[in-house]
C-alpha cells in the first residue's frame, strides 16, 4: 500500500474547485453517515466496498479521484488503497465533511436524514443494522395497557423505532398514576390514556405511528387489536384480561410478552406456543387456574414501588424488540423473577402442559369463556 506522505491532501474548497472542473468526488462513509448530509455531487460509496472493487465504481485508472469522508482519516486509507490499485490521480479531502459543512460549501441531504441520525446507535451494531431497522419500522406492537407496564414498554419500542404501536386501554388518567406511569403528566389528569399516550410518544418520535383502542379489552374486540400485530405486549393489571390475551395470541398465533407486578416484585416472560405448539408453554400452562382475589390484589389494594413497573416493562420491551429483530433468546420456556429489595433476579423454567385446554398440540381452540366469571370462580 502506498504510504500515507505520498497522497495529495487537498482543502474543501480545493476540493470543490476540481469537482466543477471534472474530478470525480466520493464520500467514502457508510449509508446512515452520509444521510446526515454529504458533499453535494459526492458519490457516495463505503469505503469497503470501493477498496473492494474499486474498478466497479472507478473503472478509467487515469482519471481524477477526490475521495472524502468524516474528518479525513478514512478517505486518506482508501486514496492509499487506490493508489496502490493503479489509481494515478488520487487526493484526500482534509478535514472531510465536518470541514467541508464549516466552510459553508454545498450539502445535500437525504430525505431520509432522520431515519439515519435517529436511529445511528442501532445501525452502527452489526446484529441490526439498516435491515434490522427497517424491520423495526415494519413492526407492527400490540399494546394492552397504557399505565405503569405499558408506559416504560412504550416508550422505549417508540424510540426504538418500531413502526406502529398499537395501544389499548379503557381508563383516564388520575393523579396516582403519576407515580408510575411515566407516560402521563399532571396537564393530562382525566385525559383518556390512549389519548395521553399518543401526546406522549408523538413528541418523543414522530415516525412512530400510533393508534389507539379507548375501550376495555373483551372477546369482541381483542382480535381487531392483535390480528396483525408481530408481537403482543400484556400490560394489563387484571387476570380476565391476562387470561383473553394469552386465549386469543394461541389462537392466532401470535407471541405474548408478559409482565406483572406486585408491590415490589415482578416478573416477565415470553408465550409463544400459538406458533410453537408442544414446545412452548402457554400462560395458562403456568396458571391454569386464576388465584382467588384475596391471593392477588391489584396495586390500588396493595401499593407498588413505583419503579417496579419501570423495570418490568423495559424487559418487555426488550423481549419484543428482540422478537422482531429475531435477535438473541427470547423468555419462552422461562419464567423472570425480579426481587427490587434484593436486586435479585432468578429464572424459573416453564414446559409446555401436554394437557393444556387451550395450547396442547392437536387440540382445537375452544372458543373464548366468560373471562370475569372464570377469575372470580378461581
Amino acid at each position: 500500500m502506498a504510504d500515507a506522505r505520498e497522497i495529495e491532501r487537498i482543502a474543501p474548497a480545493e476540493a470543490l474547485r476540481r469537482q466543477r472542473g471534472g474530478a470525480v468526488l466520493i464520500d467514502v462513509r457508510e449509508a446512515h453517515e452520509r444521510a446526515a448530509g454529504q458533499a453535494e455531487g459526492a458519490h457516495g460509496i463505503a469505503r469497503a466496498e470501493l477498496e473492494a472493487d474499486p474498478a466497479a465504481a472507478l473503472p478509467d485508472r487515469g482519471a481524477e479521484v477526490l475521495l472524502i469522508c468524516q474528518s479525513g482519516a478514512r478517505s486518506l486509507q482508501a486514496a492509499q488503497a487506490l493508489v496502490a490499485a493503479g489509481y494515478r490521480r488520487v487526493a484526500s479531502v482534509e478535514g472531510g465533511t465536518a470541514r467541508w459543512i464549516a466552510d459553508g460549501l454545498p450539502v445535500a441531504r437525504a430525505e431520509e436524514a432522520d431515519f439515519y441520525d435517529r436511529y445511528s446507535r442501532h445501525l452502527r451494531l452489526p446484529e441490526v443494522g439498516e435491515a434490522g431497522q427497517r424491520r423495526l419500522q415494519a413492526a407492527r406492537v400490540a399494546l394492552v395497557g397504557a399505565g405503569g407496564l405499558g408506559s416504560p414498554a412504550a416508550f422505549y419500542l417508540a424510540a426504538a423505532g418500531v413502526g406502529t404501536l398499537a395501544l389499548a386501554d379503557d381508563d383516564t388518567v388520575e393523579r396516582s398514576n403519576l407515580q408510575r406511569q411515566i407516560l402521563h403528566a399532571e396537564a393530562r389528569i382525566g385525559v383518556p390514556k390512549v389519548e395521553s399516550a399518543r401526546t406522549a410518544l408523538a413528541a418523543l418520535n414522530p415516525r412512530t405511528r400510533i393508534e389507539t383502542l379507548a375501550e376495555r379489552i373483551t372477546a369482541a374486540n381483542v382480535e381487531r387489536l392483535i390480528a396483525d400485530a408481530d408481537v403482543v405486549i400484556d400490560g394489563a393489571d387484571n387476570f380476565p384480561v391476562r387470561y383473553l390475551l394469552n386465549d386469543a395470541c394461541v389462537k392466532l398465533g401470535k407471541p405474548l410478552v408478559y409482565g406483572a407486578v406486585h408491590r415490589f416484585e415482578g416478573q416477565v416472560s415470553v408465550f409463544d406456543a400459538g406458533r410453537r405448539r408442544g414446545e412452548a408453554p402457554c400462560y395458562r400452562c403456568l396458571f391454569p387456574e386464576p388465584p382467588p382475589p384475596e391471593a392477588a390484589p391489584n396495586c390500588a389494594e396493595a401499593g407498588v414501588l413505583g419503579v417496579l413497573p419501570g423495570v418490568i416493562g423495559l424487559l418487555q420491551a426488550t423481549e419484543a424488540v428482540k422478537l422482531v429483530l429475531g435477535l438473541g433468546e427470547p423468555l419462552s420456556g422461562r419464567l423472570l423473577h425480579f426481587d427490587a429489595l434484593a436486586m435479585r433476579f432468578r429464572e424459573t423454567r416453564l414446559g409446555a402442559d401436554p394437557e393444556c385446554p387451550i395450547c396442547a398440540p392437536g387440540r382445537p381452540f375452544p372458543g373464548y369463556i366468560d373471562y370475569q366469571r372464570f377469575c372470580s370462580a378461581g
